[in-house]
């Protein structure tokens, strides 16, 4: 099975044991991470068996993987659904604020990297705001009407409301499942009760490419946001030389030469 085995997480060199039947959290170089209940090595890659039997799992590069922890998290508490009744369909109205306004905002107020919203979000409807699936599912973060009804979502079709709507159910899956992207993903795509059943991940081809579609994209947004703070780092450290001056008849050498060697006279601007 090779749905899930194309993840692009970051580069890192490290040596991991064969096989492994503790419960335990694997954590990726870029601060996800995967419990999962054993692990073997398939050639370059790591298999984490999300389930008790051999269907469930998700393949990651070993190179990306940092460690491994024992997961002793508590039992989640599950979240009380918001139940409200379904008003009467309205047009959508104006988009008044930019996309990524609104993404961050429900970052902010959900506590999840907009990055990863925006990256769910491509998934979902490739940021279209009146994308409608077979099955029902409408807007930005395709809410199906019963979700939304249960979100207090009155029209899917206001990115507003949608993304408040989806983010919010997404930062309750994320709860349910003690963090467990994987599931958490899985379960917004596939449905909990279908996570529940199998115990982590499902064995649809839809749910495992649409899971490892959002940590790709993610990671390579991540990665490249990496490379940019270290270029400027590096920048920032590198010291500049002044210019040099010519010595004139009505300005000593001397005295030129101490103003080009004092340290004070440049900046350095760093974030």
């Amino acid at each position: 099975m090779h749905r899930v085995s194309q993840l692009a997480v970051l580069l890192a060199a490290m040596v991991l044991a064969s096989s492994a039947f503790a419960t335990e959290l694997a954590v990726l170089r870029n601060g996800f991470t995967i419990r999962h209940e054993r692990r073997a090595i398939v050639g370059t890659m790591t298999r984490l068996y999300t389930g008790p039997d051999a269907t469930s799992y998700v393949d990651i590069p070993t190179a990306d993987i940092d460690h491994f922890e024992i997961d002793s998290t508590p039992a989640p508490k599950l979240p009380t659904p918001v139940v409200t009744p379904a008003p009467a369909p309205v047009p959508a109205p104006p988009v008044a604020k930019t996309l990524d306004q609104i993404v961050g905002e429900a970052g902010d107020t959900h506590k999840i990297d907009p990055d990863f919203i925006n990256s769910v979000i491509r998934a979902e409807s490739g940021f279209n705001v009146r994308a409608v699936s077979p099955k029902g599912a409408q807007g930005l973060m395709q809410l199906m009407p019963g979700t939304a009804s249960n979100l207090g979502v009155s029209n899917s079709f206001d990115p507003k409301a949608n993304v408040e709507g989806g983010t919010r159910y997404l930062r309750s899956l994320l709860e349910k499942y003690n963090y467990d992207v994987v599931k958490a993903l899985a379960a917004y795509n596939a449905g909990p009760n279908r996570v529940d059943k199998y115990h982590g991940m499902p064995p649809y081809y839809e749910t495992q490419a649409y899971v490892a579609r959002i940590i790709r994209d993610y990671n390579r947004k991540k990665l490249a946001q990496q490379k940019a703070v270290k270029a400027k780092t590096t920048q920032a450290k590198t010291p500049t030389a002044p210019p040099a001056t010519k010595a004139t008849r009505s300005s000593p050498p001397a005295a030129s030469a101490s103003r080009a060697a004092d340290p004070s006279s440049s900046t350095t601007v760093a974030r």
